[in-house]
């Protein structure tokens, strides 16, 4: 089952939920639309990989299954980003 972490690993925002911002990797790296969009160049710095609309759990089963509130923030060095990001932002995730 997905985490449903609470912020964005980079900027710390808050991503509840039902966040349609929130954006995960395979590995449920987790970051809002804006980091992904304009630091990241969709491409996790966890991994290497591509990222996708973390899906919305319905609100019926939030009361059973929670997100988690265990917050990873680990801001992303930028400009160490994007060197590494380079190499790999123009081959499509799947190929990555």
């Amino acid at each position: 089952m997905l985490e449903l972490r609470p912020s964005c690993e980079h900027c710390n925002v808050a991503l509840p939920p039902n966040s349609l911002d929130a954006r995960i990797c395979t590995f449920e790296c987790t970051f809002c639309a804006h980091c992904v969009e304009h630091v990241l160049e969709n491409v996790c710095p966890n991994c290497g990989g591509g990222f996708a609309p973390r899906p919305i759990r319905p609100s019926n089963k939030l009361v059973k299954n929670p997100g988690s509130s265990r917050v990873i923030h680990r801001p992303v060095d930028v400009a160490g980003h994007r060197s590494f990001a380079a190499t790999l932002k123009t081959v499509p995730p799947q190929d990555r």
